[in-house]
């Protein structure tokens, strides 16, 4: 599943980040590492976009597509 099909309230491990080398590197500056726990903490009432989930203890702000780069496993 991808980070960003995930819904308000859901909580995941991280396996894995891809996409381009520049997102990869900017995810993983953010805390976005295999095996690190995320959750899903808000979304934005209209469309859904971004998002805001909480990994490694930092609250973080996505784009839908940014965080599809994103694979994760309830």
């Amino acid at each position: 599943m991808k980070l960003g099909e995930m819904k308000c309230g859901s909580a995941a491990k991280i396996i894995r980040t891809s996409g381009p080398e520049a997102l990869q590197t900017r995810l993983l500056e953010m805390g976005f590492v295999e095996g690190s726990l995320v959750e899903v903490l808000f979304e934005a009432p209209w469309g859904s976009d971004p998002i805001a989930v909480r990994v490694r203890g930092s609250l973080v702000a996505l784009r839908r597509n940014e965080a599809n780069w994103i694979e994760v496993e309830s």
